[in-house]
């Protein structure tokens, strides 16, 4: 599975360790930045991974922003990104058997490392379950 990885300077920190993270397990990610703590617009890096996503240059992305709120925004204005907000196990699970999220977010300020790469595992681990869940996707591609 390809990874992407993006953030804004509130993301920047949480972005890094979960490079670390993922590459002490042999999984390299594709940094689309931002690259330092210098304040930048959280949209740019969401449009920068939709793109991305859209492409089919990675199989998944993860944003992250100060709260996770605003970028999950700007990435769910794209035709066929779903962006999740993780914030517990059960959303984190939910959000892979339900919604196939395509892109997960988390905040860097709040929320700590520990929780995150938990959630990122329970996502990682959780299969699509499609079904019924799969017209509500089509639905929501046609802005019904």
């Amino acid at each position: 599975m390809k990874i992407a990885i993006a953030s804004d300077h509130g993301g920047f920190e949480m972005k890094q360790a979960l490079i670390k993270h993922f590459a002490d397990k042999g999984v390299v990610l594709a940094d689309l930045g931002t690259h330092d703590t210098c304040s930048v617009d959280y949209p740019d890096y969401a449009d920068k991974m939709a793109d991305y996503i859209l492409s089919k240059q990675a199989d998944l992305g993860i944003l992250i922003c100060g709260t996770g709120v605003g970028i999950s925004i700007a990435a769910n204005r794209h035709k066929g990104i779903r962006a999740a907000l993780l914030y517990n196990d059960f959303v984190a699970q939910k959000a892979k058997e339900h919604n196939n999220a395509n892109i997960i977010v988390f905040g860097g300020r709040t929320m700590n490392i520990d929780d995150v790469i938990r959630y990122c595992d329970i996502f990682l681990n959780a299969t699509y379950e499609g079904g019924r869940h799969q017209q509500r996707l089509n639905k929501l591609d046609k802005g019904e």
